[in-house]
């Protein structure tokens, strides 16, 4: 049996991974808040407290909704799971265009500029529920198809969420295992023409709760 954290930014996305995910001991989920600042913090805390009450977690799960950018032909209520966490936002702004943290010459952690590696036996463990790709982090979703299309070609990512790089990225720094999986809730780009299907995205989930159920024991 395998202790795992989950970390979902809303009880919309909890309650969507099915009453099994959620009454299994060995899983604790937790609704950390939208975005990368309480993604990171709420997942260092529950690991903080994991260790210091002798309990520590093998793997840390970011999950939830997003949406799907330009090219990526994810269908609607598709399940994908992370190769790589990219941060969307984070480099500088040139007359050229954006630079990520390569460019700006800084590192974000023990990896290179952007692109938040995930545990490669997660990857495998997960890789069946659907297309393994990158997907973004965003701090600003994409409500342009400018926009849009500026994320897609700046991380090659197929999918934009809220939060996954943080949460990885913060399991990275002590040592823990973590993933990113998602279910396709959205299109991406200009808001008249998004295309919408929540509850598919949200039966989805319930997969992606069972898996970890399954995984965990």
């Amino acid at each position: 049996m395998k202790r795992i954290l989950v970390i979902v930014a809303v009880e919309a996305e909890r309650t969507a991974l099915g009453a099994r995910c959620l009454a299994a001991p060995e899983l604790r989920v937790v609704v950390a808040g939208i975005g990368r600042t309480n993604a990171a913090a709420a997942t260092a805390e529950a690991l903080a407290e994991a260790r210091a009450t002798g309990a520590p977690f093998a793997a840390v799960i970011s999950t939830g909704i997003a949406g799907a950018l330009p090219g990526s032909n994810l269908a609607l209520g598709t399940v994908i799971v992370a190769d790589a966490c990219i941060y969307a936002e984070e480099g500088i702004a040139l007359p050229e265009g954006q630079g990520d943290m390569r460019v700006l010459g800084f590192p974000l952690g023990d990896f290179e500029g952007n692109r938040v590696p995930v545990d490669g036996a997660l990857l495998v463990a997960f890789r069946a529920l659907g297309p393994a790709c990158a997907i973004a982090t965003v701090a600003t979703c994409s409500g342009t198809d400018a926009a849009a299309l500026s994320v897609r070609t700046r991380t090659g990512a197929m999918a934009e969420a809220m939060e996954g790089a943080a949460v990885v990225h913060a399991a990275r720094r002590v040592g823990i295992p973590a993933i990113e999986i998602r279910s396709i809730s959205n299109t991406t780009g200009d808001r008249a023409t998004q295309r919408w299907d929540i509850a598919a995205a949200f039966t989805a989930l319930q997969r992606v709760g069972d898996a970890l159920v399954n995984f965990a024991r």
